[in-house]
């Protein structure tokens, strides 16, 4: 095999357990890595710190699928390919029109802030940052790095069929949630675009990069890297395009692989 420069990885599902926590041994795999790790996720940048607080040093991040890049070492986001607030009416509409029990939030102030309508049902954040609108044009009022739809009813495969239906080349939808919830980018934001980005700035190139994943928004990220390897608990598609496989997540899966491939 050849040898890697960098290894990226989603964090949900993938590098840590199903308890949100990392593992003994994924800490002390991290620790022994001879070349740097990104983390490469869904999640806005207001969602690290709990994974940061489990590290020794903060990692790089590219997060809202590709949207924003982090360094933690200065707290500053170093590039930004927000929905602008033109296209976000524009989308929003279609979805009202088209998807009845449709209910929509929105990713702003880089990741730091959230707003929803007020059908959103918040599961577990709450907090300053995150704050129900008004009217239902105060989802579109300023860009929004990731605009989020959910369904109550649909199936989630089938939700994520219909809304990309909707957008056609406006927008960029895919999902990472079990629920019928589709996070919604503008056009040509991915994962794989978000650390190319990071990438070239250091030289390395895609066949240099091991990455790891579990879910559907995980598959541009594991198509562009050199190796893509899906944990064993990946959604059927990401596990149909990965070059390998591994354990779950929650049987230290990437933790496992990467001893294997550097030989630690």
């Amino acid at each position: 095999m050849q040898d890697f420069r960098l290894v990226a990885s989603d964090i949900d599902g993938t590098l840590i357990t199903s308890e949100r926590t990392l593992s003994p041994r994924t800490l002390d795999v991290l620790g022994r890595l001879p070349v740097p790790l990104v983390l490469v996720t869904g999640r806005p940048v207001r969602w690290l710190q709990d994974l940061y607080d489990q590290l020794p040093a903060p990692l790089p991040a590219v997060c809202a699928n590709g949207a924003v890049i982090y360094d933690p070492e200065r707290d500053e986001v170093v590039r930004t390919q927000p929905l602008d607030a033109s296209i976000l009416i524009d989308v929003v509409k279609s979805l009202r029109d088209e998807i009845p029990d449709v209910s929509m939030a929105v990713e702003v102030e880089d990741g730091r802030a959230f707003l929803h309508e007020d059908t959103w049902v918040v599961r577990w954040e709450h907090g300053h940052q995150v704050r129900v609108v008004a009217a239902p044009d105060g989802l579109t009022t300023v860009p929004a790095v990731k605009l989020l739809a959910r369904s109550a009813t649909a199936d989630p495969d089938d939700f994520l069929t219909l809304v990309s239906g909707i957008l056609g080349d406006r927008a960029v939808a895919t999902r990472s949630s079990s629920s019928a919830l589709v996070e919604i980018s503008a056009a040509g934001v991915t994962k794989a675009a978000g650390l190319a980005w990071f990438c070239e700035r250091r030289g390395i190139s895609a066949e240099q990069v091991v990455a790891f994943g579990d879910m559907p928004n995980d598959i541009p990220l594991l198509t562009w890297a050199g190796h893509g390897v899906a944990v064993g608990n990946a959604h059927e598609a990401l596990r149909t395009i990965a070059d390998a496989t591994t354990g779950t997540n929650d049987a230290d899966g990437v933790a496992v692989y990467l001893e294997s491939i550097f030989n630690l």
